[in-house]
Order: structure tokens, then sequence, then C-alpha cells
């Protein structure tokens, strides 16, 4: 742990100003330098009042968001997966191509028999956080707004056994695993739209994007690249791009704004995303899937369902009536049939976000 990392940690568990004296023994550093640290907190945002003779105290919690905060907060949480890599960003173009870069530079992850080499094993489970994205995706190459200070935005890379074989139900149990953080940390009880949108009171406040890289020698998709961007504060971008009538927030979903805003820091919020991805992609498929048509609010709705561009049924008006063990959706038209979605979009009517 850094001695900014130290500093913060004994005034957050301060509830009387600290003397300088006090954080250089407690530290094991000179005055100087815990003087350094203490401008250096401030510079990142954290509110201290007092001075060097007066001692430090700082006002509400402190939201460091750093590499340091975070591994502390994930391994804290999830011990199991101590040994994922992580990385942490200030400001990223987009943590899902960062991973595609990281990736590329390996010579192999698997090896003919499809196990994972050493580049595989040291990556998989690996975990790519950033404050910002300079351009953060959406699916069908839709802009995913991801200002500073806001918000979390995430990539996990997993690697299957035998290489990634569904997709589609890795964002299902990724959606999944964004609800309970949601739950744990918030108290909030947040839904899901088929297959990758989080909502909160009507509104959308997450969205998934899995990518993944294939071996074209073997055939074998070797990863998963689990893109996660989630809006925990509003953000003026919204409202000049006019999404704040669909986009919301953790924040404003939750009935005791000001206690959540203030207990909950970005790095724990991160930390307990991931780990929770990383843990319901262990669990059994059938639980999980419960969970996920459990949480789902559109069962029973009335959906406009839009197939990918080289389909010939283009868009057409049905019924969500259930959701399979693979993640993909059933809908009924009008005459009675049914149709099997594993890919395409749905939409539904404002009034229907419920």
């Amino acid at each position: 742990m850094t001695t900014k990392e130290k500093v913060l940690n004994e005034l957050n568990n301060k509830s009387e100003p600290v003397s300088g004296e006090y954080l250089a023994k407690i530290c094991g550093v000179s005055r100087a330098a815990v003087w350094k640290a203490i401008n250096s907190l401030r510079e990142a945002g954290v509110c201290i009042n007092g001075t060097t003779n007066g001692g430090y105290m700082i006002e509400g919690q402190a939201d460091i968001f750093s590499l340091e905060t975070v591994r502390r907060e994930f391994e804290s949480a999830f011990p199991q997966f101590s040994e994922s890599h992580i990385e942490c960003f200030n400001e990223i173009d987009s943590t899902n191509t960062y991973a595609k870069r990281l990736l590329s530079q390996c010579a192999s992850l698997r090896n003919e028999k499809g196990e994972l080499t050493a580049d595989g094993k040291k990556y998989n489970n690996s975990i790519i956080v950033a404050e910002s994205q300079t351009a953060g995706r959406g699916r069908s190459g839709r802009t995913f707004v991801s200002p500073k200070k806001t918000g979390i935005y995430l990539s996990v890379i997993v690697m299957p056994e035998g290489g990634v074989k569904n997709p589609a139900r890795i964002t299902a149990f990724s959606a999944v695993a964004v609800c309970r953080a949601i739950e744990k940390l918030y108290g909030a009880e947040p839904s899901i739209k088929w297959i990758n949108d989080i909502f909160l009171n009507g509104k959308k406040v997450s969205g998934i994007l899995t990518e993944g890289t294939a071996n074209f020698e073997t055939g074998i998709i070797d990863s998963a690249i689990i893109g996660i961007g989630i809006n925990i504060e509003p953000n003026e971008e919204f409202s000049k791009s006019g999404l704040s009538k669909v986009a919301g927030s953790i924040i404003d979903g939750t009935a005791d704004k000001n206690d959540k805003k203030n207990s909950v820091t970005r790095a724990k919020f991160a930390a307990f995303v991931a780990g929770e991805v990383l843990s319901v992609l262990q669990e059994d498929t059938a639980s999980v899937i419960s969970e996920y048509k459990a949480r789902s609010f559109i069962i029973g709705k009335t959906v406009e369902v839009h197939t990918l561009a080289d389909s010939d049924q283009g868009m057409y008006k049905a019924t969500a009536v259930d959701i399979t063990d693979d993640a993909a959706l059933v809908v009924e038209c009008s005459d009675g049939s049914r149709h099997t979605l594993s890919s395409g979009e749905v939409t539904l009517k404002s009034d229907a976000f419920v």
C-alpha cells in the first residue's frame, strides 16, 4: 500500500482531526511525505479539511478511484479471484478495445489441445476498469456515453474451458451479476431488458457488450470480453444529448440517495461488479437463467423485434413469452407462431419500462 493509500485509510477511519505527526508515525514516513500525500489526495478530489499544525480530517467519504483501491476492495470481497490481473485507468478509449489489444499481444491463448497457455492463464479472469471512456461502445456500433466522475466502465476477460460456446448466455449471466451488485451495495431493485440492459425505476442504468477473440486455426473462440458500463450518478451529457428520457442513474433510482452516494465508492462498486461476474459464471446454468427470467420485465409485454440487417424478417411486433436456457428470447406473433431469438434487439414503449 502506498503512502497515499495509507493516509487515506487512516483518515477514512477517524471521526476527528489527525495530526501530521501521527500519520507520519503510522505510515512510517516523514511529515513531508504525509504533506505530499495530503496534497495528492486533494488534487484527486478528496475534501480534506485542516492544516499541518491543526490536523487533517476528511469531509464525507473519500471516493478515490485507483488500481490500489479497486484491488483492495476486490480481494477483500472476492479472495477466490485474488490472482486476477487488474488494470485501472482514469481515461481510456474503450475498456473492451484495450482488452482486445492486451490479448493481441499474446503469442497464443490456447495450445493445439485447446488448453490455456501461460498467457491464457495470466489473462483469464482479467479486469480492465476505467473512470471514463472517450470511445465507449454499445451494441450495433452505438456510442456509450462514458463521462468522468459519474459512472464506472469495465471489461472482464474470461476463457472458459473448451472455449466460448454461448456468448448470449455469458451476457445474460453478467446482467444478473450487475443486478446483484446494485442490490447488495445500493439496496435498489434493478430489472433486465433482454438481453443486455439493466433498468432501475424505468430508466436504463447499465448496458453490456460481450465481444470475443477467436483462433482460426483451432476454430475456438478463445475468450469472451464482457464490457459493462454503469451510470452511478446523473450527468450533464445525458441532458445535452437527449438521453435523459431513457437513461438514468443508480443514485436517482435509490431511495436514500445521499447516504448511498457517500457510502459506496466507485472502486468498491467496480470491484463488486467484476467479482459478481466472475462468480456467477461458475454457477449452475438453470438456477442463473431462472434468476434472469425472474428479473426480466419483458415477459408478457408486447415488443418490437428488430432482426439483424441480413434477415428477411425485418421488424415485427410480438409478445415476449419465455427465455430459454441458452438465454434466447421466445416471442409469439399474433398468428400464434413462435420465434426463438438468439440475436437482434427488442424495443418496448416507454410506459412498459416498469
